[in-house]
């Protein structure tokens, strides 16, 4: 049974879009594209899936020129399938096996605008680093991530509670009531994670120890993937600066602080591979001086953290019966499942049709070094998110950035319900993928 996932409403608002372009549908492995698409299809009188892995009949048809009026000819005598435009969804999986057809999206846009075309794949940033063009202005990118805490809590039959959070703000605060229930049901999810085997087979069985099995079994393949990476690099490097990410997370990245002694280019660049393969996010530092937030960089300072909080549980090897006993409040309060959390909510909070990148302040100066966590733009404004794991805590980096940079509006992101210090706005970590909705009307 398919579960409705959030990029949904995106495919279907790119269906009816008349400046429609093929899209690329981007995300880690395991995140759920091919699924999406499948279901997306019955939107359309007819579906026709190639699929490059399976088929290799496919790759003749994108040989020699790329006329896409003799593609499809070939692609229906291939599959004795009728393509019909505007009836018909094409689906190229696995495309990253065949470069030609990354590089005939463009062609379908220019030439048969009105055929559907949507692609997926996996690793497909490590394709496009080999591709001169593959369509850039000619492809609309779309990107999708493991499961989101609402999504999770919909897929779980807590539906409900999500309604409630959704109808709440900073005047008509939720019940106490739901407060504790959300936030038992957040530890919940921290646990399980996003990726969308382990959320089917927690919404299944309600086991924590099935859970832990496909966690061991998605980071087997993800792990197998290392050696498809780069030839050059080997699978080893790539493990260790996976584990030095783990050990590391919460902090500014040492990209020397390796088990193997590399080099800083050795680290870096196999630190970026796993960047490449979306199995980690960067946080990058960022001067908070204006907007765009990805103009005024810092390279030299980075965060990095994994995709989902599940799978950084299970590589850090942490006793799942262990943390299932504690209270939401003890659970969380290691200030790394927090950031994790609010890091990745951030990114899922951001439009399907853009790519979500992760920013954070951070000022070292004489006897006196600050930092926020997070930085997201509001208004046309840089917005801080300051992430404390419990209810209590100073919030003295984040004043000292708003005074510094004269920033109007805050955000404490914690255990503690929706409310308000002055110019802060208090947003419990379950409700930070709200955050749009809660800000609306605040200038």
């Amino acid at each position: 049974m398919y579960i409705p996932r959030n990029i949904d409403s995106a495919l279907i608002e790119w269906k009816n879009d008349p400046f429609r372009k093929p899209m690329l549908l981007r995300g880690a492995r395991q995140s759920g594209k091919t699924t999406a698409i499948r279901n997306f299809a019955k939107q359309f009188d007819s579906f026709v899936e190639l699929n490059f892995e399976k088929d290799d009949r496919l790759f003749a048809a994108f040989e020699n020129d790329l006329n896409v009026h003799r593609i499809l000819r070939q692609i229906e005598a291939i599959l004795r399938k009728k393509i019909t435009p505007g009836k018909t969804l094409l689906f190229l999986d696995e495309i990253q096996l065949c470069p030609r057809a990354i590089s005939a999206l463009r062609y379908f846009y220019e030439d048969m605008p009105e055929l559907h075309v949507v692609a997926t794949g996996s690793l497909l940033e490590f394709v496009f680093t080999k591709l001169k063009d593959f369509g850039v202005g000619r492809i609309r990118n779309t990107f999708i991530y493991p499961f989101s805490f609402t999504e999770f809590a919909e897929a779980i039959g807590d539906g409900i509670l999500i309604e409630h959070m959704r109808e709440a703000t900073f005047s008509n605060p939720l019940s106490e009531t739901d407060h504790v229930m959300l936030l038992e049901l957040l530890k919940t999810y921290i646990i399980v994670g996003g990726m969308p085997a382990a959320v089917n087979a927690y919404a299944k069985t309600q086991s924590f120890l099935t859970v832990q099995r496909m966690h061991q079994d998605i980071m087997t393949s993800l792990k197998a993937d290392f050696g498809k990476y780069d030839e050059k690099v080997p699978a080893e490097r790539i493990r260790n600066a996976l584990s030095s990410i783990i050990s590391q997370t919460g902090g500014k990245f040492i990209y020397t602080n390796s088990d193997l002694q590399l080099s800083y280019k050795q680290a870096k660049e196999s630190t970026e591979l796993l960047e490449l393969s979306k199995l980690v996010v960067k946080i990058k530092s960022c001067h908070a001086n204006g907007i765009p937030l990805g103009g005024d960089i810092n390279p030299k300072s980075n965060k990095f953290i994994l995709l989902d909080t599940g799978l950084y549980l299970h590589e850090c090897d942490l006793n799942i019966a262990d943390l299932v006993s504690k209270s939401p409040a003890d659970f969380i309060n290691s200030g790394k499942l927090a950031k994790i959390l609010i890091g990745l909510e951030l990114q899922k909070s951001t439009d399907a049709f853009t790519d979500g990148s992760l920013f954070y302040w951070h000022r070292e100066a004489a006897n006196s070094t600050a930092e926020v966590d997070y930085l997201m733009q509001h208004n046309g404004a840089v917005l801080p998110i300051e992430v404390k794991a419990g209810t209590r805590g100073a919030m003295k980096s984040l004043h000292l950035l708003m005074k510094e940079k004269g920033i109007a509006l805050g955000i404490r992101t914690s255990q503690e319900n929706l409310g308000r210090i002055d110019n802060i706005r208090i947003i419990p970590h379950y409700m930070i993928g709200e955050w749009k909705r809660l800000l609306a009307d605040i200038h």
